[in-house]
């Protein structure tokens, strides 16, 4: 017997595991890119064979890399399927974004799908330029259905100011005005996220115009108005109104609370602000109390309360620019951060079966400039492994006079070393801060300092030396693969 297939056996093989992959038959026999020589059939046939024996990456690899060789969008969707399955969304990403590239302008399935992968993973800023593409083709019909869409995604967003701020710039490309209220509102808000408080006020008088009663405008006006500290008469009124409409909603009474405070009215205020706080402890609404506590010289009591909104959330916005008022201790400006640490370190992965135990150390530094990050790991004996620089969208590492570059850090580590080591947030956490753009609890001691970070599914555990030094970080975290466990022990803390 041969030891090849014959080729008409190897082609009907060939297509029939196209039209498995969901590419039809037509299209296979029709397509005129070089698809169907010997070696593609075999690359497409060897990936679908090793994808059913668990080798998904391989499988994922291969699709992509024929998809950019012969041009053809179908293997590109199918890479984007394997990595979608795979629980690998940066992947699924990339092969979502070659898809589209190699797809005709007209079809706007791919950029649709590259959207949304782009925001269920918080890049909400990189799908601003796809999304607006993506208008340009659409009727004033199909706009208003992808702006709810995307309205419909901010509620998973974890950095809701910069999905506002990206709403904002996505929907100021639509030509017709909007109708909806319910679009009107979120792009008022998201105007306000953008610093334009004249257009976030002229939409919601709009709606209000409209709709008197509308309970959300009434609030995101008032509250605006106080925060700002003009026209609090009209604040007040506004926000007293939604709260007789809505008197249950801890949001309105929180608003409330913040105009009496301008007001003047402190007990008042901080009678309220408490009662928000018991009805829905939210990060906001603890900055809001523990100002108040503070302008009352009840200085512990405030400090307590923000201890308790950065457990809930150390990256709201709001908690993050009080306390950069009234406590600079407690809140650095990360944009403008330089250092340098050094040390050791030691990772143990515990597998979900005894084969998938796992561990290593080695030696590490790490250089942050503003917002660039140079992470060099080295072997226990000092050799080094790998260099990576982190800056905002882009990871490169460089290892065995090889350079491969990725959109997350973390991502790229982990394919390329084999470790899940942390690097994309590592100086921020060095700091004993949290990352910016993302949900993050933060615990205290009691002398102020960071004692717990959790954050990026990381349980961060901080050892300070008697002189405020670093001494110690235990990083721990659950995933796919197991428990994993990393040790960071310091010779040179951020000199």
């Amino acid at each position: 017997m041969s030891k090849f297939t014959p080729k008409p056996l190897l082609r009907a093989l060939f297509l029939g595991t196209l039209v498995a992959s969901g590419i039809s038959l037509a299209q296979a026999q029709t397509t005129p890119n070089g698809l169907q020589t010997g070696e593609a059939v075999f690359e497409v046939l060897a990936s679908e064979i090793a994808l059913q024996r668990g080798e998904a990456g391989l499988a994922y690899n291969t699709y992509l890399e024929m998809a950019r060789q012969y041009k053809d969008p179908r293997l590109a969707q199918r890479a984007m399927e394997i990595a979608i399955a795979g629980g690998s969304p940066d992947l699924a990403m990339e092969a979502a974004k070659t898809w589209d590239e190699l797809s005709p302008a007209s079809d706007t399935k791919p950029k649709e799908v590259f959207i949304t992968l782009l925001i269920l993973s918080n890049r909400w800023s990189d799908a601003v330029k796809p999304a607006t593409a993506l208008l340009r083709q659409q009727t004033p019909a199909q706009q208003e259905n992808t702006l709810l869409q995307l309205q419909a995604l901010l509620s998973k967003a974890k950095n809701e100011s910069d999905a506002l701020r990206a709403f904002y710039e996505i929907a100021s490309t639509v030509k017709t005005p909007i109708q909806n209220p319910s679009l009107l509102y979120t792009y008022a808000m998201s105007a306000e996220k953008m610093g334009h408080t004249d257009i976030m006020e002229k939409t919601l008088r709009d709606i209000l115009r409209k709709n008197p009663n509308d309970v959300n405008s009434l609030n995101a006006l008032g509250y605006s108005l106080a925060d700002r500290n003009v026209k609090l008469p009209e604040a007040f009124a506004l926000i007293t109104k939604a709260h007789q409409l809505s008197p249950k909603d801890a949001f309105i009474l929180d608003s409330l609370g913040w105009v009496n405070f301008r007001l003047g009215k402190n007990s008042l205020a901080l009678e309220q602000l408490q009662q928000a706080f018991a009805m829905k402890p939210e990060a906001d609404i603890a900055a809001h109390t523990g100002e108040v506590l503070w302008v009352m010289n009840r200085r512990q009591e405030a400090e307590d309360m923000w201890r308790k909104g950065q457990k809930l959330d150390a990256n709201n916005p709001t908690l993050k620019e009080t306390l950069k008022r009234l406590k600079p201790d407690w809140a650095r400006d990360d944009q403008i951060s330089k250092g340098s640490w050094d040390g050791r370190f030691a990772v143990k992965v515990t597998g979900l079966t005894e084969s998938q135990n796992q561990g290593g150390s080695g030696g590490f530094s790490l250089t942050q400039d503003s917002l660039k990050d140079v992470l060099e790991i080295r072997n226990p004996m000092g050799g080094s492994i790998a260099k990576i620089t982190i800056t905002p969208g882009e990871a490169t590492l460089e290892s065995d006079g090889k350079v491969v570059t990725a959109i997350d850090a973390d991502t790229l580590v982990q394919n390329s070393l084999g470790l899940p080591l942390p690097a994309r947030g590592l100086s921020n956490w060095l700091r004993g801060e949290v990352r910016p753009g993302s949900e993050a609890s933060v615990e205290r001691n009691s002398k102020g300092q960071v004692s717990k970070i959790t954050q990026d599914g990381w349980d961060l555990t901080y050892t300070w030396s008697d002189t405020s030094r670093l001494e110690k970080l235990t990083m721990m975290r659950s995933s796919n693969i197991g428990s994993i466990d990393i040790r960071l022990v310091f010779d040179r803390p951020n000199d």
